[in-house]
């Protein structure tokens, strides 16, 4: 889902350099109490809360929460969600919706003024960090110990080698990420099928064969482009989806998750994305695409809408997908305007990094808590909420699917049923209520993560095939921690979007066609004179102090 997901995390890094300013600079050097004497803490709170327990506050309480107002289903105030939320815990929410396209700088804002509310969700794994040395945001590592759910999880999926990538230079982490059992790839290319049967071509399995097969296809339609593409307005990497799944064949973060650092494992040291020689291959691979006439070059400037017009229109029979677009835009589009049309989506074409997932996909947007919360008299049942609705397995089925033979009917050991007239993305067009528009269920401001059960009990058949495929890849590790200290985090903000905008602005112009691959070298002594080097040169010093320390 673009809007609730991968893309969100783009923007709020690309942002950083703004983030990190406006956090420095606009608030004090406070951040309230830092103490574990939580005995006067505890009003509300349950004794001997443990996972798997219902939590119920023994008095009424209100937090209040920033939430992050998707236009596809805008927050309302009688949403079945919020009444259930607060019988079940005893919790009022006090919600502060945030339109979606300002979420990230007015979550700055609000938290630079102390304005933010307690509970900030939301935040990818990396914004937190701008907001660290000015105290604003609770230590939250030092309170895992009132989260039995979340201690449950990590324990039990072994996820305490991501969890410590967040830690920051004072070894505490300051973000409750979302956690998965298991990593879920959602983005690859998908083909019109019924057109590669017709002129007797197989779906491709790796990019050669990609290239291949678009080259044939443009050989039977000499007057169109075989593959245009999407996702390339409101983002700060045109082509991200694409970029994203096609670095990964050559063990590279691109795209929507690209960042400037890249851990080689074979030199033990943090290197530069930008001019790795996998990076290079990326860029060399789509440039062949364009300027043998593949690939639409309009696909790096072109909103969603038009991209998807030229699939439907036929002018095109290749695209970015993810289960959700093939599903309700594609093909139901496609079977209403072209008789006997099928479209599917393959799993992530192979290359020279092999049967391989990017690692660190167990992580997802997860909870900043501001430290006025620590000020509180009902701190912990605090901290015993939060865990029990976004950690606890009915928590977060709740957030999910709502409320039993309400909204929906068990099916099966782990699967669920919707409720006869109520749809989800469009699963029941002709439904007159919505999941998340009419009840607030599967709102992306509290679901997220889970048991790979509850993660994949709402794929399509489309996106468990694909889910089933990519399962059987290996997961590169995740890049050791390197914390960066407050000094160190500030400077490396001044330097990072600099050299991530220099990367992204000539890596369009190389696959365009608008300056030549021959200049390769002086792009990346352009790099350098941007402070590539000491950028760098930061990050390892950050992981030779972190790994000596904690030896």
């Amino acid at each position: 889902m673009k809007n609730d997901g991968q893309l969100s995390r783009r923007q709020i890094l690309a942002a950083a350099g703004f983030i990190g300013l406006a956090t420095l600079t606009g608030c004090g050097s406070g951040g309230g109490e830092d103490t574990k004497d939580l005995s006067k803490k505890r009003t509300g709170a349950m004794k001997n809360y443990r996972a798997g327990q219902q939590f119920k506050a023994t008095e009424p309480l209100t937090f209040t929460v920033l939430h992050n107002d998707n236009p596809v289903y805008p927050m309302k105030k009688n949403w079945l969600f919020w009444k259930e939320l607060s019988r079940r815990t005893g919790v009022t929410l006090d919600a502060t919706p945030v339109p979606l396209s300002d979420y990230e700088k007015k979550r700055s804002l609000l938290i630079g003024a102390g304005d933010a509310p307690l509970l900030i969700p939301k935040t990818y794994p990396g914004a937190e960090t701008a907001f660290v040395s000015s105290g604003a945001v609770l230590p939250v590592s030092e309170y895992t110990d009132l989260m039995p759910n979340f201690q449950d999880k990590v324990k039990r999926w072994n996820l305490q080698p991501e969890v410590d990538s967040l830690r920051q230079s004072d070894g505490r982490y300051y973000l409750l990420p979302g956690l998965h059992e298991k990593v879920r790839q959602q983005y690859s290319l998908s083909f019109r099928t019924d057109i590669l049967d017709k002129h007797g071509l197989a779906l491709p399995t790796t990019w050669d064969e990609v290239y291949t097969t678009l080259k044939a296809l443009r050989e039977e339609y000499p007057d169109r482009y075989p593959l245009t593409d999407r996702w390339s307005t409101n983002t700060p990497f045109p082509a991200g989806a694409l970029f994203q799944y096609l670095g990964q064949a050559y063990g590279v973060r691109a795209g929507w998750s690209y960042q400037n650092t890249t851990w080689d494992a074979k030199a033990e040291k943090f290197v530069f994305t930008g001019a790795t020689d996998a990076f290079r291959q990326v860029v060399e691979y789509l440039r062949k695409l364009v300027a043998e006439k593949l690939m639409d070059p309009e696909s790096f400037t072109q909103t969603d809408e038009e991209a998807v017009r030229k699939l439907l229109g036929e002018k095109s029979f290749a695209i970015s997908a993810n289960a959700q677009e093939l599903v309700q835009n594609y093909r139901y589009n496609l079977q209403r305007q072209v008789k006997g049309a099928t479209i599917e989506m393959i799993p992530v074409p192979l290359g020279p990094a092999g049967e391989i997932v990017m690692g660190g996909g167990r992580l997802e947007n997860g909870m900043m808590i501001s430290s006025k919360a620590l000020e509180r008299d009902d701190f912990v049942a605090l901290m015993q909420f939060v865990d029990w609705l976004w950690y606890s397995d009915a928590g977060q089925e709740f957030c999910k699917w709502g409320v039993e033979n309400t909204t929906f009917t068990r099916s099966g050991d782990a699967g669920y049923q919707l409720t006869p007239g109520i749809s989800l993305m469009g699963s029941d067009p002709d439904a007159p209520k919505d999941l998340q528009k009419d009840y607030g269920f599967f709102n992306g401001v509290f679901t997220y993560g889970g048991s790979w059960a509850l993660v994949s009990s709402s794929f399509s058949p489309d996106e468990k095939k694909f889910t089933d495929a990519m399962a059987a890849r290996e997961e590169l590790p995740t890049d050791p921690p390197h914390p960066l200290r407050a000094e160190e985090q500030e400077q490396a903000t001044l330097w990072d979007t600099p050299l991530k905008d220099h990367v992204t602005q000539n890596a369009l112009r190389f696959v365009l066609g608008k300056r030549p691959l021959s200049e390769w070298d002086d792009y990346v002594k352009e790099l350098e004179a941007k402070n590539m080097d000491r950028f760098i040169e930061l990050h390892n010093q950050a992981y030779d102090r972190f790994r000596k320390e904690n030896a």
